[in-house]
């Protein structure tokens, strides 16, 4: 086949199948459940990958520190967060490429290698953060010391990217995420308030209090991340590709149905999210903050924290539910930065090409877990490491959501199916809303009065 600059390849080995449905198979399907599960694929699976241990974390101790008062965030950051994604599913859609490879051809070379370089540490750093967090919340629930279940589990989420189909991993992926679910059941076990509840559901609290500032900061960074930018359109291409789409003009443009059942999973996966990230907070707040313990450092504190409360069951799903979180979010973090690495430089990448003949993309992979691995056995404090990860979250999305959204409008990129103004309106606002919060950032960290 030619390779001339009107079709260029992705060299990609050919993959097993689709993960979510071809847009026929998904409008044939009856049987609602077979229906549901060909649409649910990359938008589904990178919402749940947004509530990792980290963001279970930064919901926890909202909740414990603040109560009821961030509540009405996830009702603020759903629309957010579904329009940013929904906008780099369809770059990845439209323009056959994923984020990396859309800034390489389109853009200055320096946002491109800027953004992925802070991309990797920043989600190095996550990787060895859930990992840890994994261990801790193993711990919590068998006694077994933390620190040594690290290993195993980097090992066995290395040998499924690495010698695992995309259709495995994917399918493995969805599955992962009902653990997200034990939050849900951790509220019902607390029995809330239901006039309380949907007040501070509804009625926005504001406050200039520096715990409350950095704490929403933090809900915005943890929500609206850099790595699902990546991740998002980069899996778009891959199930492209898995329809047989092999070069970048086969896959260039969508048609109705495909974008139509793409914002139909994007949008059930970021409110997937937020149900979740909802019920964290909702949960801790009713009992870690009603009983004083506000000082809590991570979500495997939380865990042990509401044991006493509300029962050992109650601290077992919280767990539960961090360990699937983590055991997803893990190889996203690693996956994504390898994808937008292997794009920018034009290497071999993907996840159902074999490791022999893409080995920059499974190093990169391979370099960011081990990483993790380390910081787990140097002394490197767990919280601080998500503090500057935040922190480089914060400096790399508000520009390079910048770039989302005129790359999504540019006419060279999407052709004639650049974004409506429902996307660019809502698009725009969560770019304000991160440089807003980068600002935030910069005031509690250097200008905001300390405590005592």
């Amino acid at each position: 086949m030619a390779k001339g600059r009107s079709a260029p390849r992705i060299p990609h080995s050919k993959p097993a199948a689709a993960i979510a449905g071809t847009a026929r198979d998904i409008a044939t399907e009856k049987n609602p459940l077979k229906k549901a599960g060909k649409i649910l694929g990359p938008g589904f699976i990178t919402g749940a990958s947004d509530d990792d241990p980290s963001g279970i974390g930064t919901y926890a101790v909202a909740g414990a520190s603040l109560g009821l008062q961030t509540l009405w965030m996830a009702l603020l950051t759903f629309p957010l967060m579904a329009a940013v994604q929904n906008t780099c599913a369809r770059l990845g859609m439209i323009s056959g490429q994923g984020l990396a490879g859309v800034l390489r051809d389109h853009y200055p070379k320096w946002i491109l290698y800027g953004s992925v370089a802070l991309l990797f540490v920043a989600n190095t750093i996550n990787v060895g953060a859930d990992l840890g967090a994994i261990a801790d919340a193993v711990h919590s629930i068998s006694g077994v010391q933390a620190v040594w279940l690290v290993v195993p589990v980097a090992l066995g989420v290395l040998a499924l990217q690495v010698f695992g189909s995309y259709r495995l991993i994917a399918n493995i992926f969805k599955w992962l995420t009902l653990a997200l679910l034990a939050y849900v059941v951790d509220v019902f076990l607390v029995h809330p308030d239901l006039a309380e509840t949907l007040r501070a559901t509804v009625v926005p609290t504001f406050s200039f209090d520096p715990t409350y500032v950095t704490t929403v900061v933090a809900i915005l960074g943890t929500t609206i991340s850099p790595y699902l930018f990546f991740w998002q359109s980069s899996e778009e291409v891959e199930e492209q590709i898995a329809m047989g789409r092999k070069t970048k003009q086969a896959r260039r443009g969508a048609s109705v149905g495909e974008l139509r059942y793409s914002a139909i999973d994007v949008n059930v996966g970021m409110a997937f999210s937020n149900v979740v990230m909802y019920f964290i907070i909702l949960a801790t707040a009713l009992t870690l903050f009603r009983s004083g313990k506000t000082d809590i450092k991570s979500a495997a504190d939380a865990a042990e924290a509401l044991k006493p409360l509300v029962g050992d069951f109650a601290g077992i799903l919280f767990a539960a539910g961090m360990i699937g979180a983590g055991l997803l979010a893990v190889p996203i973090l690693s996956g994504s930065a390898a994808y937008a690495i292997a794009e920018a430089f034009g290497w071999k990448y993907g996840l159902d090409t074999h490791w022999s003949r893409a080995k920059p993309f499974y190093a990169v992979i391979v370099l960011a877990t081990l990483a993790g691995v380390a910081m787990n056995f140097i002394g490197i404090n767990p919280i601080d490491a998500l503090f500057y990860s935040a922190v480089l979250n914060g400096i790399v999305a508000p520009p390079l959501l910048v770039m989302v959204m005129l790359a999504a409008r540019n006419s060279k990129v999407m052709g004639k199916q650049t974004i409506g103004p429902a996307l660019t309106v809502l698009g725009w606002a969560a770019t304000v809303g991160m440089f807003l919060a980068l600002l935030g950032l910069a005031y509690t960290t250097f200008f905001a009065p300390r405590g005592s």
